[in-house]
């Protein structure tokens, strides 16, 4: 019976190993972005949430700065911006 030469033999071996590891991070890929999709979707969900809840204690009609967290109503905002552009 005919065999492959050692290193014949190690090459395969090698990269046959190589390719299922490959396999395996690309598996572990996939499953790590939907897992990100995920929590981007829960995250869209306490967004909304929150949203809802803020609307229903300050009104509709407001702006709320982010970096302060001052409240104004887009009325207010819109008076202020006339009053600059007539200025």
């Amino acid at each position: 019976m005919k065999k492959l030469k050692k290193e014949e033999l190690s090459l395969l071996q090698e990269l046959q190993k190589d390719f299922n590891q490959a396999k395996l991070d690309l598996g572990n890929t996939v499953l790590q972005q939907n897992n990100l999709i995920n929590a981007v979707n829960e995250l869209r969900e306490k967004f909304a949430d929150q949203e809802k809840y803020l609307m229903e204690n300050y009104g509709k009609d407001v702006t709320i700065n982010l970096e302060t967290g001052e409240i104004t109503k887009k009325e207010e905002e819109s008076s202020e911006l006339k009053k600059v552009e007539t200025e």
